[in-house]
């Protein structure tokens, strides 16, 4: 869910906003002041009283068009996962979506900024409504995704929303032909291209994991962490799936040295690729016949484990840096 603090910071545009209806005058100030009490609510977390007043505000003058949003996310917050097959849960998820959808339609309409913004998050929040961890409406779920994709085509996100419904309802041919329309609406996007290696790793289709985690690497080819993270999935891969020969998690563990390296090479303080460098090593080390080579592995590994020691102590002490393991 949205975080309340960002939220907040939103919900204090809406008391502002003009009404542009045939909203009296009375009502428009009742309406404005509802609406505060709403806003003050909703910071408290107090979702119910928030959601009655944010009503109560909409009622009175129905231009407020942000208000949509929050009353909709108001009864979301109040829905109960554990409680899904509850008469009440079910009335306040269905509470929530018909706000969202009124959201979406009003505010999609709008030039302001933060409206587009709260539209968006309406038709995320949405189709997560009926996900399957709360309504378990497909249909509608993909209804909702598909109308993203046709508000906004190049957005790689609304694709992997309609995706995500089709791989939840096991159909996997529409899935991938979904996520391939993604990478072909925005080829320059990164995101399309890790939603379809997710997709192939959960497959359990490694190869065409690796070729999208490449064709991304292609795409970025001065960010580190697109090979960092090639370097992750072979070494995942190699540790993890006993089927594979020697032969083949060698390969694997030597592939995936090639990537990190090349992430060392693009910034050489990069801590996570030093951490997986090691793992790496220490997986050929297991692997191979050899006493000395194997030896010889471990020593470096040790080496790139101090060295990530000394970077860790080293961004702990300067605590005015902003620069984390990640790039």
């Amino acid at each position: 869910m949205f975080g309340v603090a960002a939220l907040l910071s939103i919900t204090s545009a809406i008391v502002t906003g003009s009404s542009q209806t045939a909203t009296s005058d009375d009502a428009r100030l009742r309406a404005s002041k509802t609406l505060a009490q709403a806003n003050d609510a909703y910071g408290r977390q107090m979702y119910a009283e928030a959601a009655a007043l944010f009503e109560a505000a909409i009622q009175d003058d129905p231009a407020l068009r942000q208000a949509y949003f929050f009353v909709a996310n108001s009864y979301d917050n109040l829905a109960d996962p554990v409680k899904k097959s509850d008469a009440a849960n079910i009335a306040v998820l269905t509470r929530a979506a018909h706000y969202y959808r009124i959201a979406a339609d009003k505010l999609s309409a709008s030039d302001v900024p933060k409206d587009k913004k709260l539209a968006r998050l309406s038709f995320e929040y949405l189709v997560a409504i009926y996900g399957r961890d709360k309504l378990n409406d497909s249909v509608e779920a993909r209804a909702t995704a598909e109308r993203m994709i046709a508000l906004d085509p190049w957005n790689a996100a609304n694709y992997a929303a309609l995706a995500k419904s089709y791989e939840n309802d096991g159909d996997y041919d529409a899935a991938e032909r979904t996520l391939l329309l993604a990478k072909q609406a925005n080829p320059s996007d990164p995101f399309a291209y890790m939603q379809l290696a997710g997709f192939y790793n959960r497959q359990g289709q490694f190869d065409k994991t690796i070729a999208a985690l490449e064709e991304r690497a292609s795409i970025e080819p001065a960010n580190p962490e697109a090979f960092y993270t090639i370097g992750t999935y072979y070494w995942n891969k190699a540790f993890r799936d006993f089927k594979l020969s020697t032969a083949s998690k060698l390969e694997m563990a030597a592939k995936g040295l090639e990537s990190v390296e090349r992430a060392l090479q693009l910034r050489p303080d990069y801590l996570e690729a030093l951490v997986y460098k090691g793992l790496l090593l220490r997986l050929e080390a297991d692997l191979d016949p050899d006493p000395r080579r194997r030896d010889e592995l471990i020593r470096q590994a040790e080496e790139l484990r101090e060295q990530a020691q000394r970077l860790r102590e080293n961004k702990r002490r300067s605590p005015g840096s902003d620069r984390d393991a990640q790039p």
